[in-house]
């Protein structure tokens, strides 16, 4: 087979959640394509690809292990991984009401939110480089602002889970942008989008319903893990499956700083 006829790979983080699942099934309805479902929990992993499997009638729907909020299981998952990868899709989020950490005492959403996003680019990037077409879509949202470069665990403020959830959404677009920068040259081209305002555990944790269903919060990040557009851009944010301004990509000295900042929790 001619390597530009070979199925492509795409691996989506947080894929048992109602936006997670439906990208899931929404590319897995597409032919050419194999999807891993990277999740934290083996029975909802089972299920939702079981689920994704019938309903789409492809069976190349996988399960990858991991808890994102933490390093080592990042780097294990990158080092046991199988075959090419050509797209991540990194949408994993929590909302927790009240403060929680990780067993390495890093708050728990600025661990999964933001550094789950940083480790997971970080950890395959290589294999990403030598993916097809390889791109990265950072799940953000147009809900953000309020990010304290001094203060990204909420040591000093107290915790509100929306601020922290804020804040970290901010975050994913703005490492947007530094990754961007520099995996252009490796042919990586790094996105960012907001999915829409769907009814999910998540957004009710912050208080929010939803008027949007799953699949139609799915339709930007898919759109631009597959469509023309993912591989036309890097380093931009979408909103509704259209290029949308983005002013925290403009403070390049502060992405600079974030870009640092989560570096330092790899050490």
């Amino acid at each position: 087979m001619n390597r530009e006829q070979r199925t492509r790979v795409v691996a989506v983080t947080g894929a048992t959640g109602a936006i997670g699942s439906a990208i899931a099934r929404q590319i897995a309805a597409v032919p050419g394509y194999e999807v891993v479902l990277i999740c934290r929990d083996p029975e909802q992993a089972d299920r939702c690809a079981g689920n994704i499997i019938q309903d789409t009638g492809n069976r190349r729907v996988r399960v990858a292990l991991a808890d994102l909020s933490r390093h080592s299981e990042i780097q294990t998952l990158a080092h046991n991984w199988v075959g090419p990868l050509d797209v991540l899709i990194n949408n994993a989020a929590v909302t927790p009401r009240v403060l929680s950490h990780t067993p390495e005492g890093i708050e728990l959403q600025f661990a999964t939110n933001v550094l789950g996003y940083f480790w997971m680019i970080a950890a395959f990037t290589q294999k990403l480089s030598e993916g097809l077409d390889p791109r990265i879509i950072n799940v953000a949202s147009y809900w953000a602002g309020g990010l304290e470069l001094d203060d990204l665990e909420f040591e000093r403020r107290g915790y509100q889970n929306d601020a922290a959830y804020r804040q970290s959404k901010q975050a994913d677009r703005m490492l947007t942008v530094a990754f961007a920068e520099q995996l252009k040259a490796q042919g990586i081209n790094v996105n960012t989008c907001h999915p829409g305002d769907v009814d999910s555990r998540l957004s009710n944790n912050l208080g929010f319903t939803g008027h949007e269903t799953p699949d139609q919060g799915a339709k930007t990040p898919v759109w631009l893990a597959i469509g023309e557009e993912g591989g036309r851009y890097s380093g931009r944010y979408f909103e509704q499956q259209r290029l949308s301004s983005c002013v925290f990509s403009r403070d390049r000295d502060a992405i600079a700083a974030l870009y640092s900042r989560c570096q330092a929790y790899r050490t």
